[in-house]
């Protein structure tokens, strides 16, 4: 079975993520959505509110999953036997980062890392950008799943 790891802090997950889910999601017989758990970073959701958003925007691919993980993203792989890490990138500072992470993944545990192009639609989107606009009250349809955007609103006028 060829399985990958889609991971990320996806606080809020993005039509950028979507798309890269469901473009893997073509490539594996199994893609995990991971929420990397990052005790130090202040986000917006939390991690069950993320997870939860995640498997009702990919509830219509049927050999997605969604996960949560704390620690190495090497060691979460070892444990559920995945053998490749799919990175969406979209820019070349991206591939930097990325680049760096991709080679130590597979030194120190030989899994392989799959770079995917973001589509062009979402080059420009962060979750930390679109939170930004929604927060001074832009229009972030488009950007964010519908069911996404309301709870970003949702939240934002709860901390107003």
């Amino acid at each position: 079975m060829r399985r990958a790891v889609y991971p990320g802090s996806y606080d809020p997950v993005t039509n950028g993520h979507l798309d890269i889910v469901e473009r893997a999601a073509r490539l594996f017989d199994e893609v995990v959505v991971a929420v990397m758990i990052n005790k130090s970073k202040s986000t917006l959701f939390t991690v069950e509110e993320r997870m939860d958003m995640l498997r009702e925007v990919t509830a219509h691919l049927p050999n997605v999953r969604v996960d949560s993980w704390h620690g190495l993203l090497v060691d979460y792989c070892r444990q559920r036997q995945i053998n490749a890490i799919v990175k969406g990138l979209r820019a070349v500072s991206d591939f930097d980062y990325e680049l760096q992470m991709a080679q130590m993944n597979q030194r120190l545990s030989g899994v392989e890392t799959l770079f995917m192009a973001a589509n062009p639609l979402y080059s420009f989107l962060a979750s930390s950008l679109a939170k930004e606009v929604a927060q001074f009250g832009g229009d972030v349809s488009g950007l964010l799943p519908p069911l996404v955007e309301k709870r970003v609103q949702q939240r934002l006028a709860e901390r107003a």
